[in-house]
């Protein structure tokens, strides 16, 4: 292995409807294209495949292949505490990480996905809480770049590890960047919506949809739905057979091309990302089903009010609330206008070109 070499440490290897693998992925490809680094894939759990579809070969599982890592060879690690652990506390890791970082030459960049649970005294979150803390500490100190999806993740990390360089990039679609003319959002359906995502966020935002969509703005009344992504769940399946008012088409386990080829139809897309209230708005900023409405300026629609988003001081155009529609969703002259400042805003700012950029540097400053 040389400098050109980059091991991206994942909880499971791309290619098992993990929105964390797909987004390694994703940059791999960028990284090989735009940089010239190829990634090598070392997968936490045992996987059944020696490399991805496209041709990324996979260690695993780490634990066992620590030991045959160059030392310096530079180390991308994808964290997600859940990922790595039932409980959210994998303390294995960091020593794991430690060993191989002191040993080498190569640097460590850390991807936080996740940092740590909160929950009430009944839920293990309460008391395995500062163990989450402990480890997402450790993993920051140890790393040459912390990256974090938003402002607030940011904060959060700044809190428990101040001395850690941090670099805020929302996340980039899993399904695609395709090149998105003004003439084809303004040609779109107005009446064509998606959702899209991950098995539970697909299923939890159906279920919201259907609550709401005949309460929608006739200038917008849903006649088609497109679902995209997850894996085939029966429960999903027989909602949408009991439908006799929408025209539904559902995509499981579809792969980027095609998911990129039905998202971009749709003008607006149904996202029901939050499970909680309490949580600040600009955490969306995590979500890849969000990032790949805004990638194909499709319009995110949420059931519930909430605060504008933006990066960098950039504020994102476009993010409706059902509860907000009167001066939000009646505003029909002005669809495709907001469509493309959504695709617009993406590009500045959640690319995964920009991305594949701010991870090679953060390897070699000279970039």
């Amino acid at each position: 292995m040389d400098r050109s070499t980059l091991l991206q440490i994942v909880p499971q290897a791309p290619g098992n409807l993990d929105g964390v693998g797909d987004y390694a992925r994703q940059l791999a490809r960028c990284l090989l294209r735009l940089h010239n680094i190829r990634t090598i894939f070392v997968s936490a759990e045992a996987s059944d495949s020696a490399q991805t579809e496209d041709g990324f070969e996979i260690l695993s599982p780490l634990r066992s292949r620590v030991e045959s890592i160059h030392p310096s060879t530079s180390i991308l690690l994808h964290y997600v505490n859940y990922g790595f652990d039932p409980r959210g506390v994998p303390l294995w890791l960091p020593s794991i990480l430690r060993r191989l970082h002191q040993a080498g030459t190569g640097r460590m960049v850390t991807v936080f996905h996740e940092l740590y649970a909160t929950g009430s005294w009944r839920q293990s979150a309460f008391w395995l809480g500062p163990l989450q803390v402990r480890i997402a500490r450790s993993l920051a100190r140890m790393s040459a770049t912390s990256i974090v999806s938003n402002e607030v993740q940011g904060e959060q990390l700044k809190r428990l590890a101040p001395e850690a360089r941090l670099v805020v990039h929302p996340v980039s679609s899993n399904f695609g960047e395709p090149d998105i003319s003004a003439e084809e959002l303004e040609a779109r359906d107005p009446h064509r919506w998606v959702i899209c995502g991950g098995s539970e966020l697909i299923l939890r935002s159906l279920d919201s949809f259907l609550q709401t969509f005949s309460h929608l703005p006739e200038a917008f009344a849903p006649r088609k739905l497109c679902i995209v992504g997850g894996r085939d769940q029966s429960d999903l399946r027989a909602k949408l057979s009991a439908l006799r008012t929408l025209e539904v088409s559902y995509h499981p386990r579809v792969d980027m091309v095609v998911a990129s080829d039905l998202i971009r139809n749709c003008a607006f897309g149904w996202i029901d990302y939050f499970l909680h209230p309490e949580v600040p708005m600009s955490a969306i900023l995590k979500s890849t089903a969000f990032a790949a409405l805004c990638a194909h300026g499709v319009i995110p629609v949420l059931p519930h009010g909430g605060a504008c988003v933006s990066h960098g001081g950039d504020p994102l155009p476009g993010l409706f609330f059902v509860n907000a529609s009167e001066q939000c969703l009646q505003r029909a002259a002005e669809r495709a206008s907001t469509a493309c400042a959504i695709l617009s805003w993406y590009n500045r700012n959640a690319s995964s070109t920009d991305l594949a950029m701010m991870v090679a540097t953060a390897f070699d400053p000279a970039l």
